[in-house]
């Protein structure tokens, strides 16, 4: 009886055992959190998932007009790109291409608000 009460006395004062404190290291580690602007993720989706590289470039037509040319044109007539990006506005830019774009809403009516907003950004960054 002696041995089972001491046995016990043991494993309770063993789990009460203090945690260990966290030890500082010798180096002070340096974590920064990177936020991704909308400019960079329109250039990730542009480059990446939407597939836009395959018919624009930064600064020269392709099959479709420059991003340099699209930005300046949404920006003087005050149009909003996201619209037609969601398939919902008319073409300002070169409306004879409409019909090779009109294939890709399909992706970009997949896109979030916050995706194509992204996009947006990425386009009038060409502006820059």
């Amino acid at each position: 009886m002696k041995n089972t009460l001491l046995l016990f006395a043991v494993l309770a004062f063993a789990s009460c055992k203090k945690e260990e404190e966290k030890k500082e290291p010798l180096y002070p580690v340096k974590t920064e959190e990177v936020v991704q602007t909308p400019a960079d993720l329109g250039a990730e989706i542009f480059k990446g998932k939407g597939n836009c590289v395959t018919c624009h470039l930064m600064d020269k037509k392709l099959v479709g007009p420059s991003l340099k040319d699209i930005a300046q044109i949404y920006k003087d007539k005050n149009a909003n790109m996201v619209t037609f990006l969601k398939g919902e506005g008319e073409p300002i830019v070169d409306p004879s291409q409409y019909e090779v774009m009109k294939a890709n809403f399909t992706i970009t009516k997949a896109m979030s608000d916050e995706e194509l907003a992204g996009l947006e950004a990425y386009v009038y960054s060409s502006l820059k």
